[in-house]
């Protein structure tokens, strides 16, 4: 088995590591100065899974890699896609299957446009990981389903069972559903309220993560208002919350309980984080601290165009878009 990740950043890295534990053959794509880094001393890694130095075999032009891929796994920033895709047309002929873990909901017909739609798998994740150096990353997050992987008909699909059995034997919580695009749109809904949240309320503060702010009573208020929002506006679209990354998402539990006892959970999900070490922040949030363009339009600006058009009012929400889009415009 042959899996590329294409733009392997923090995330990128921290799967391919895992998948070479666990015996797959891996061939991660990055950025130069990451791929000398590991190549010389292999890609460290820190975080929730202990500190490690794993050899990977990386290259930093999508030409240099050999071989036929069984699976092409993107994860550069949204707004590198075409690039992207346009650098890595040699391996085209030779993938059998494309999938994008981006934070976007229409990166699977965008894949669908450079590929075939036959080739293409829907998948999502929550898991997490952040560059911290030239071939160093720090793992932030996990679930006990981290991954899900579909058919974009929802149609049984051998090949969505057999990625999720392979993230599965690496450590990572995977499933295979035939309900991948609402899990998109789920996951979608969580980085939306998890990123608003975060960039929006904690800034630029270097020390500042997620759980730190949603461990605070006022934080866990700011938070459950913009969740409720947007959780009517994914209703609207005529979804029901399922939980798929259970226990970060809780939206069955927000649509059933009272502002008070949503903000009660939303601010002991916090504190557990914090006494368990989950202390990232989403890539938005991150991208904020580090003055680097932000994907906001693809996430929380997305659910905007989706209250737009369902009629929905998102006061709070659309007050936490404003406040990123002032903050990336002081970068």
């Amino acid at each position: 088995m042959h899996v590329v990740i294409l733009g392997a950043g923090g995330l990128g890295c921290v799967i391919g590591a895992c998948l070479v534990e666990s015996d797959v053959d891996v061939t991660l794509v990055a950025r130069p100065q990451h791929v000398d880094a590991i190549r010389r001393d292999g890609l460290q890694i820190s975080g929730i899974r202990g500190d490690r130095s794993v050899p990977m075999r990386a290259v930093a032009d999508a030409r240099e890699v050999e071989g036929s891929i069984d699976y092409l796994i993107l994860l550069t920033k949204t707004r590198d896609t075409t690039v992207a895709l346009d650098s890595a047309a040699t391996l085209r002929d030779r993938t059998a299957v494309a999938l994008s873990l981006q934070n976007s909901v229409t990166k699977d017909d965008r894949l669908a446009d450079w590929i075939g739609r036959d080739r293409v798998l829907g998948a999502t994740t929550v898991e997490a990981g952040t560059m911290v150096g030239p071939g160093q990353v720090r793992h932030t997050a996990t679930a006990p389903t981290s991954f899900y992987f579909g058919e974009l008909d929802g149609s049984e699909s051998t090949r969505a069972q057999v990625l999720a059995e392979m993230f599965a034997k690496a450590g990572m919580g995977a499933q295979a559903t035939t309900s991948i695009r609402q899990a998109e749109w789920e996951k979608l809904l969580q980085i939306s309220v998890v990123a608003g949240f975060s960039a929006s309320t904690l800034g630029f503060r270097e020390g500042s993560a997620f759980a730190h702010g949603i461990a605070t009573r006022s934080g866990a208020e700011h938070y459950v208002t913009i969740a409720t929002e947007l959780l009517a506006v994914y209703r609207a679209m005529g979804f029901e919350p399922r939980d798929f990354f259970a226990p970060f998402s809780q939206f069955r539990a927000l649509a059933g309980a009272t502002f008070e006892e949503a903000v009660d959970n939303a601010y002991a999900l916090g504190t557990t984080m914090v006494a368990n070490g989950i202390i990232g922040r989403p890539s938005l949030h991150e991208d904020i601290v580090r003055g680097r363009p932000t994907e906001v339009e693809d996430g929380l600006g997305t659910y905007l165009e989706a209250a737009d058009r369902h009629h929905v009012a998102v006061p709070t929400a659309r007050g936490a878009y404003r406040v990123i889009k002032t903050l990336e415009a002081l970068q």
